[in-house]
């Protein structure tokens, strides 16, 4: 098993599996661009060998979230910044229905702000 999928069989059912969905789409949405690594022991997903976002879990909120580079550049009221500056977060709400359409349309965005 390779580091990137030891990072994601550690996190608990259901979670791991919403997870490893949200990570296979990220990947399908570009197979061309989009690549993934493991940066400081996260799931960093880049394009064009670039920052793009990657997944955490935050202590505070008690939840998984994608963190968005350019974040600074996307004006969402579901995106928090809570002192980031170059980065925002959307939390996973495990309860719900992933917003999957959404977090791809965040992609697209960001990849427009990446040369």
């Amino acid at each position: 098993m390779n580091p990137i999928q030891e990072y994601f069989y550690r996190i608990e059912e259901p979670e791991r599996s919403t997870l490893l969905f949200l990570r296979k789409k990220i990947l399908e949405s570009d197979t061309e661009q989009i690549t993934e690594t493991l940066s400081f022991g996260l799931p960093f997903f880049k394009y064009k060998k670039k920052m793009l976002c990657y997944l955490y879990y935050s202590k505070k909120h008690k939840q998984h979230y994608i963190s968005f580079y350019h974040g600074d550049r996307l004006n969402y009221p579901e995106l928090l910044s809570e002192g980031r500056k170059k980065f925002k977060i959307l939390l996973i709400d495990m309860n719900k229905d992933l917003p999957l359409e959404f977090i791809l349309n965040l992609i697209k965005e960001v990849k427009q702000h990446i040369k």
